[in-house]
């Protein structure tokens, strides 16, 4: 899609349906040439707009971001290790990240950092990233390892959401806070002083499907209802051709699944392998 479909399909989903908070993700969204021109376009409409980010490039857009009004960054932080956050993402650019979250939380974006734990690979630095927490008006959020296609998928990588509070309730005297009904990720607090939040996404071990209220639009117009759902509704080839969206986008809605896109309920019971669906950075998270 270029700039002019994401912005005409994206104001049918404001004006028709009544979304009122839209999050440009990836993939990385940065790179795309005419970034500048969908942030400026999407702006124009009476929604909450933020962006998904791997951080890299965040200091090159931070004047458009506040210009226009971006109120939330997503930014992925797997590790606070540089070599390890090397190995992790294939870059070697943790410095430029830390420096544009600092950046960020200093220009007043609302700052929440992701982080993957995976057992063996960065299950150690639970600990380091749920501390940032405390020094930082931020929301930390820890996501549980979920199967998407191509990203070598193990159950026994999987930590849960228990297992990661039980480590650091060894440390830390810990607060529940209130969710909000369709919040994705249960919050919490280290203890009352804490500049920020920390959270979690329970997808494998606690699922949150029946509170969900996403709808992703991918890269090539098609919508999609789950995360995990393999069923697409291809609304871009509708729009090029000048006809209603609102049946489609109806239908697709009332077909979403009960829980995790039809694809599994346990996680005892996943295979990986026979998941059809595209890779997560082909969704957007």
């Amino acid at each position: 899609m270029n700039s002019d479909e994401i912005f005409g399909i994206s104001k049918i989903f404001v004006e028709q349906f009544g979304i009122n908070k839209i999050r440009i993700t990836g993939g990385e969204p940065l790179v795309r040439q005419d970034f500048d021109e969908i942030i400026q376009k999407l702006a124009t409409l009476n929604i909450s707009l933020g962006v998904t980010t791997n951080g890299v490039l965040l200091d090159r857009y931070f004047d458009l971001l506040k210009v226009h009004n971006v109120q939330h960054l997503n930014i992925s932080i797997d590790s606070l290790d540089q070599e390890r956050f090397k190995q992790i993402t294939k870059r070697d650019l943790l410095p430029q990240v830390w420096n544009n979250i600092m950046r960020s939380i200093d220009l007043g974006f609302r700052v929440k950092l992701n982080a993957v734990i995976m057992k063996g690979v960065n299950d150690d630095e639970l600990l380091p990233l749920v501390t940032l927490s405390h020094h930082y008006p931020i929301e930390m959020r820890f996501i549980e390892f979920m199967p998407f296609y191509g990203n070598t998928w193990e159950r026994g990588k999987v930590i849960s959401v228990n297992e990661m509070l039980s480590t650091i309730a060894k440390e830390f005297n810990y607060i529940k806070l209130t969710d909000e009904k369709h919040d994705t990720s249960r919050k919490y607090q280290l203890s009352k002083n804490s500049k920020g939040i920390f959270g979690f996404i329970s997808t494998m071990s606690n699922a949150f499907c029946g509170g969900c209220n996403r709808i992703r639009l991918t890269s090539d117009g098609k919508m999609k209802n789950c995360l995990f759902g393999a069923e697409e509704f291809d609304l871009l080839s509708l729009y090029r051709e000048g006809k209603d969206l609102t049946a489609l986008i109806k239908e697709g809605v009332w077909r979403k699944h009960k829980e995790k896109g039809g694809q599994f309920t346990e996680i005892n019971t996943v295979d990986s392998q026979k998941m059809v669906n595209r890779s997560m950075i082909k969704i957007g998270g």
